[in-house]
């Protein structure tokens, strides 16, 4: 490990892998050092089997579509996120022309994406949902039933074995993808160490970092394996070590992260790798949420294809533990409590029974209990057919409210120092779906300096053609490079 770098990374997941990658395309002669406590990278949230996010482009998730108070839908969110995954496939599609991703069937596959409900309040709720969405350029093609026929003609097995008459409707979008972050990560991490200047080390545990008398960041490293310590400068430190990061942004002490802290969340999956099911079943499907629950427990009956198999994944149940990361330590919440942050999370625990009742209800849920909440989507479902999966943990942010002591996030949210020299990531959804759109406000918020016409920009706009454009607004701009992107990455275009 070399013991000065331009940039070091904390975190072997994907947002550093995409950083990592738009870094040295806009600047070859970059020094990059990543570093990684475990033994590979994307073991933890960006692992296939640990991450939600697979591909989701806020086409079927309806915690990104409330209802206001007079009955409409507000969609604003979810073109927010729907937008931002096209940054991701532009800046993949740019891989896979170049030949630094041989194969984008190696991460990536076309999958419907629908939204699923059922009862007379729930459907109307969808029915307008789905006018609002389909009005708009960025929802082309979205389709709408209330026909169970129709419906399970589109997924069988959330239909057969339905009984009573609760009226039932779906959304189905078909140019929607499954993503596979883990083997996406591993791809943009060979690819981008194989250049000059780039290296990767793993079991290597960052212990602290602080200010060095010319500016630049010293990093305190210990190997897991010799416990023999090093000291590495940087002038630029980004911290995405997905849970670990709040720990590291408080050892920082960049002022800008004063009063954050976190609310540790895990998920727990049913998996079924049974081929007659999976064969059978080719759609993410969505429901709503429990009311209180965080957008992570979004209940969905998903096609998942890692490895080269396909399986279906149910869940995720919301449970707790109070490690930050799922090979992390159980004294993790508790070491993240400081006294600038006690107040806000005390304030965000005051104002969110809701959420611990949730919790608390999901964690005293007995195995039968979770397969009966499977049968609500799969009513045929077989017990011996699936299994029980411990999925990545998720840390909610806690952060200072304007007019309250304490808020809870359920976004992500990028912290960076005034100095511009390090920027740390925090939060969980919509998380890898948007990496490449993270790695953008990166560049905006700490090299502005760089992204001009006689710098950085005119490789930027290469990489990402419809960087500066918005297609919330230019329908033509969107769907050309939808139409681009789809081609290169073998999805479906309507």
């Amino acid at each position: 490990m070399p013991a000065r770098a331009d940039i070091v990374m904390v975190g072997g997941g994907i947002m550093s892998a995409t950083l990592a990658t738009v870094l040295k395309e806009l600047e070859p002669s970059l020094n990059i050092v990543i570093l990684e406590v475990l033994e590979d990278c994307a073991q933890e949230s960006s692992h296939g089997w640990n991450n939600a996010g697979t591909g989701h482009a806020a086409n079927c998730e309806m915690n990104y579509t409330p209802a206001r108070a007079d009955g409409s839908v507000d969609i604003s969110k979810a073109l927010e996120v729907n937008t931002e995954f096209d940054l991701s496939r532009q800046l993949w599609s740019y891989l896979v022309k170049k030949g630094a991703i041989p194969d984008p069937q190696a991460f990536i596959h076309p999958c419907p994406h629908m939204s699923f409900v059922w009862g007379q309040e729930n459907v109307a709720y969808l029915r307008r949902r789905f006018q609002e969405m389909s009005a708009h350029h960025c929802y082309h093609g979205m389709e709408y039933s209330e026909d169970p026929k129709q419906i399970e003609a589109w997924a069988p097995l959330i239909m057969e074995g339905r009984t009573g008459n609760d009226p039932v409707a779906a959304t189905r979008i078909v140019t929607g993808a499954d993503v596979d972050y883990g083997a996406l990560t591993h791809l943009l991490i060979g690819q981008v160490t194989a250049q000059p200047g780039v290296s990767v080390h793993y079991l290597k545990q960052v212990t602290d970092l602080a200010r060095t008398p010319d500016g630049k960041w010293g990093i305190d490293v210990k190997d897991t394996v010799t416990h023999q310590h090093q000291r590495l400068e940087a002038g630029f430190v980004f911290i995405g070590a997905g849970g670990g990061a709040l720990e590291l942004l408080q050892k920082s002490g960049i002022p800008e992260g004063h009063g954050y802290g976190g609310f540790p969340v895990s998920g727990i999956w049913l998996r079924c790798d049974v081929t007659d099911v999976s064969e059978r079943h080719h759609a993410k499907v969505y429901g709503k949420a429990a009311h209180g629950s965080p957008p992570m427990s979004v209940p969905h009956l998903d096609t998942r294809i890692i490895g080269g198999k396909k399986s279906v994944l149910f869940g995720p149940y919301a449970g707790f533990s109070s490690r930050f990361l799922k090979h992390g330590s159980l004294t993790d919440l508790f070491r993240s409590v400081r006294p600038g942050n006690v107040l806000p999370m005390l304030d965000v625990a005051k104002d969110n029974w809701q959420l611990t009742e949730y919790l608390v209800s999901q964690v005293l849920q007995s195995p039968a209990h979770q397969f009966e909440t499977l049968r609500q989507f799969y009513p045929n479902a077989r017990r011996h057919d699936w299994a029980t999966a411990v999925a990545g943990q998720r840390v909610q942010i806690i952060k200072p409210g304007k007019d309250t002591a304490g808020m809870l996030e359920f976004g992500t949210e990028l912290i960076a120092s005034a100095d511009k020299s390090l920027a740390a990531l925090l939060g969980a959804s919509p998380g890898a779906s948007t990496a490449a759109f993270i790695a953008l406000e990166v560049l905006q918020k700490c090299f502005a300096d760089r992204l001009t016409p006689e710098g950085w920009l005119p490789r930027l706009k290469a990489i990402i053609p419809t960087y500066g454009v918005d297609l919330r607004v230019d329908a033509d701009a969107c769907r050309e490079i939808r139409q681009s992107t789809a081609a290169t990455l073998n999805l479906t275009f309507v």
